[in-house]
């Protein structure tokens, strides 16, 4: 039975589907390129990422088997736009490393595994923290996880969800034991709760036609 903290949730999640729409994130033409943006947008803006993966596109290497390939240094000159580009190519190349170890280079065969033994074989991969971990699990592979990151903990500690001192596993088990595992809306909140906190649920919050607002 759903609790106090899941209604409120489900209400969160209504409002901001009628108000926003669907956010169709993330944007990707594979798998692949999911995991890499996922990689990539590590401190950094979209903007940056889409450029260094409109770099790898041109050089035909935004596949596993390119990038398995290309130099490491000349990789990081590919990705620069993404900032912190030699360390993010490193990061690239020990996933793309794991990929090759773990699954031959078969993402129908990542995909396969289940969840927790995947989960914790990413989280092995220097540079691999939780939220990238799970962006990948929930965007490239559809497997029902949620993912937390700043915005989310900030709307939710403003909303009396959760206590500001709440690791990452404990914002993401309340979740999860609240909604269930759904995959999509998982997906689709997520992406909502970014745009909220990029627009509205600032630093300094813009409460005045946030489409939480009274809630």
């Amino acid at each position: 039975m759903m609790g106090s903290k899941g209604k409120i949730l489900v209400e969160m999640f209504e409002r901001l589907l009628r108000a926003l729409g669907p956010r169709h994130w993330w944007p990707g033409e594979s798998p692949f390129e999911v995991i890499v943006g996922a990689i990539l947008t590590q401190n950094t803006s979209w903007a940056n990422v889409e450029r260094a993966i409109s770099n790898l596109k041109k050089m035909g290497i935004l596949n596993p088997l390119g990038m398995r390939g290309v130099d490491r240094d000349e990789l990081a000159q590919i990705i620069k736009p993404s900032g912190f580009y030699r360390l993010k190519a490193n990061r690239l190349k020990q996933f793309v490393d794991f990929f090759y170890e773990e699954f031959d280079g078969d993402m129908n065969r990542m995909r396969s595994r289940d969840l927790d033994s995947l989960r914790e074989g990413l989280l092995k991969v220097n540079g691999i923290g939780p939220e990238t971990a799970d962006s990948i699990i929930l965007y490239a592979l559809g497997k029902p996880i949620f993912v937390v990151d700043a915005y989310t903990k900030r709307i939710f500690f403003r909303h009396n969800l959760i206590s500001e001192k709440w690791s990452y596993e404990e914002v993401q088990g309340m979740v999860m034991g609240e909604l269930g595992r759904d995959v999509g809306m998982y997906n689709e909140f997520h992406a909502l709760l970014v745009f909220l906190g990029k627009y509205w649920c600032r630093g300094i919050p813009r409460c005045g036609g946030c489409p939480l607002e009274g809630l």
